[in-house]
C-alpha cells in the first residue's frame, strides 16, 4: 500500500528527493506567492494548471549578462502577440513585468544567464474549459548560461530533415509551452546522428529548426530568410536579418530542400546561439564544409549588438 502522508510529510520528503539540474536553476518567481525565491526545490507548478495539463500557455526565453539584458522589449511584445492570440490576459501589467523580469535576474546573482517568462491559464481544474482558471498564473525563472566553446562556431554543426513535419498555420506563430514537436524534431535528430533539425511545411519548403530560424546564403550571395508561413519569427532572427542588410541583399522567399544542397552557407540563428554554420546537411557537406564568412561576420556583429544594446537591469 503507498503511504498516505500529512503535510509535515510532504516537506520533508520534498526536501529530500533528488532534484536534477538544480545546480542550474538561481531564482524564480511565481506570481501566487508574490515573492521571488532561490531555493530550486520549491520550485514548483500545480498540475491542474492548464499550463501543464493542457499547453496552454505562452512564454518567452531572454539572456543577461555583464547587468544588463538583451532584447527585452522585443521579447516582451512578442509575448504580448502570443497571449493575445489565444485570449490570455496578462496578471500584472507590461510595466510591472518589466521590473519583475530584471529583478530575477539580479537576484540569481549570476554575471550572465537565462530568464524564462511562463504565462498560463492558471489553477483551476483538468478540463479544456478556461472557465474554471480564475486567475492566469505567471512564473520566471534564471537560470544558468550553458555557454559553449567557441569550436562550436569554427567547427560548425550538422543537421538533417526531420521526419517531424512543421507546426502549421496560426499555431507556429504562437511561441506557446505546447513544444512536444519540437522535441520530437530535437529526438529524430539525435537518433538520425545530427546536432539539429531543419523542419519543413506540407509543400516541401523549409520552416524552421526546433527552436532556431535557420537562413541561407544562395549560390548568387543573397541572405535568404525562408518565408515563415510556418515558422516563428524569431527575435534574433529579425536582428540579424537588419545587421546583414548593412553589407549584403537580403530577401524572403520559399526554399525548397534541393537549395540546401547548392548554397553557400546554412545559418542557425537563436537567442543562445547567436549565429552558427551547419557544415553537414543529410549527410553532405555545405560549401566547402567549413563555417561561411557570413555566419561567421553575423555571430561577430550579434555579440557586439548584445554588449551595445542590452538594457540594464538596474534601472
Amino acid at each position: 500500500m503507498v503511504e498516505i502522508g500529512n503535510e509535515q510529510l510532504f516537506w520533508e520528503r520534498l526536501r529530500e528527493l533528488p532534484r536534477p539540474g538544480e545546480e542550474n536553476f538561481l531564482a524564480f518567481y511565481d506570481h501566487r506567492m508574490g515573492a521571488i525565491f532561490t531555493n530550486p526545490r520549491l520550485m514548483l507548478i500545480p498540475l491542474d494548471d492548464h499550463l501543464v495539463h493542457r499547453g496552454d500557455g505562452v512564454f518567452e526565453a531572454l539572456r543577461f549578462e555583464d547587468g544588463a539584458i538583451y532584447q527585452l522589449d522585443e521579447h516582451l511584445r512578442r509575448l504580448e502577440r502570443s497571449a493575445k492570440a489565444i485570449g490570455l490576459d496578462f496578471p500584472v501589467n507590461p510595466v510591472d513585468l518589466d521590473v519583475l523580469i530584471r529583478q530575477v535576474c539580479l537576484v540569481s546573482g549570476a554575471d550572465e544567464g537565462n530568464v524564462l517568462v511562463f504565462l498560463g491559464r492558471g489553477p483551476g481544474g483538468f478540463t479544456l474549459d478556461t472557465r474554471e482558471c480564475p486567475q492566469p498564473s505567471l512564473y520566471i525563472v534564471a537560470k544558468r548560461f550553458a555557454r559553449k566553446p567557441e569550436s562550436f562556431w569554427f567547427a560548425g554543426v550538422s543537421a538533417v530533415r526531420t521526419r517531424i513535419p512543421a507546426k502549421q498555420g496560426w499555431m507556429s506563430k504562437i511561441k506557446s509551452v505546447n513544444y512536444l514537436p519540437n522535441v520530437l524534431m530535437k529526438k529524430d535528430a539525435i537518433e538520425q546522428g545530427a546536432d539539429y533539425p531543419l523542419c519543413f511545411d506540407d509543400e516541401g519548403f523549409l520552416a524552421e529548426g526546433s527552436t532556431e530560424n535557420a537562413v541561407l546564403v544562395d549560390k548568387d550571395g543573397v541572405f535568404v530568410i525562408p518565408e515563415l508561413k510556418n515558422a516563428l519569427t524569431g527575435t534574433t532572427l529579425t536582428r540579424a536579418m537588419n545587421l546583414a542588410r548593412e553589407f549584403m541583399p537580403v530577401m524572403a522567399r520559399p526554399v525548397p530542400e534541393g537549395e540546401l544542397y547548392a548554397c553557400r552557407e546554412i545559418i542557425l540563428l537563436g537567442t543562445s546561439i547567436d549565429a552558427v554554420s551547419v557544415v553537414r546537411y543529410n549527410g553532405q557537406t555545405v560549401g566547402d564544409g567549413k563555417p561561411g564568412p557570413i555566419s561567421l561576420r553575423l555571430r561577430e556583429l550579434l555579440v557586439a549588438d548584445r554588449k551595445a544594446h542590452g538594457q540594464p537591469l538596474r534601472k
